[in-house]
């Protein structure tokens, strides 16, 4: 009987002290909108998008050389397949990107070979030049006189992320189109 009287004591007169702590003035709810309409706006994540140069996001992937591939994986730990690798690299700075090559090829922002810039995404098709399918992809590393570069997570001979030239004859006749990020 104590016990219940001292619990309905506690629920008595503790719920109007619980809700005069919640409580906010009406003078401090006025302050506080003023003040909050004062604050900067919020950085949209673009903003974040704008600042990343090629340079960073090509170290990063850079720094990834010699991960093995994983067929299915985006995961640095246990390997990458090649949109997995792009897509980590390019995640890690904000990018929202496809995670298939399909998706990449898919996508609207592509540019002509001659405009590629380093940072943008190269496109192949699978194995199977004949096939112009989307099925392999990569991040242009370098543009010189010697050609363009990529680095990618590749399943042949070199098995993972490694650094190739486009003018090897078994890329540059499976190149489809590049694609710009950045």
């Amino acid at each position: 009987m104590k016990q219940t009287i001292l619990l309905l004591g506690m629920i008595f007169f503790g719920v109007p002290a619980v809700r005069s702590q919640t409580t906010i003035p009406l003078q401090y709810q006025k302050m506080v909108q003023e003040l909050s309409q004062q604050l900067p706006a919020e950085q949209k994540p673009e903003m974040v998008k704008e600042e990343t140069s090629p340079n960073r996001l090509l170290e990063f992937a850079k720094s990834m050389l010699g991960i093995r591939y994983r067929a299915a994986s985006s995961n640095p730990k246990r390997g990458f397949d090649c949109s997995g690798f792009v897509n980590y690299v390019f995640s890690n700075f904000g990018f929202k990107v496809p995670r298939s090559s399909r998706d990449f090829a898919a996508s609207n922002s592509a540019v002509k070979l001659q405009d590629a810039k380093i940072g943008d995404v190269i496109v192949f098709t699978g194995t199977n030049s004949r096939s112009r399918t989307p099925g392999h992809v990569g991040i242009i590393y370098s543009i010189d006189g010697e050609g363009i570069k990529f680095i990618h997570s590749s399943s042949g001979g070199k098995k993972g992320v490694t650094i190739t030239s486009l003018n090897e004859g078994f890329y540059r006749k499976r190149f489809l189109k590049i694609i710009s990020i950045l």
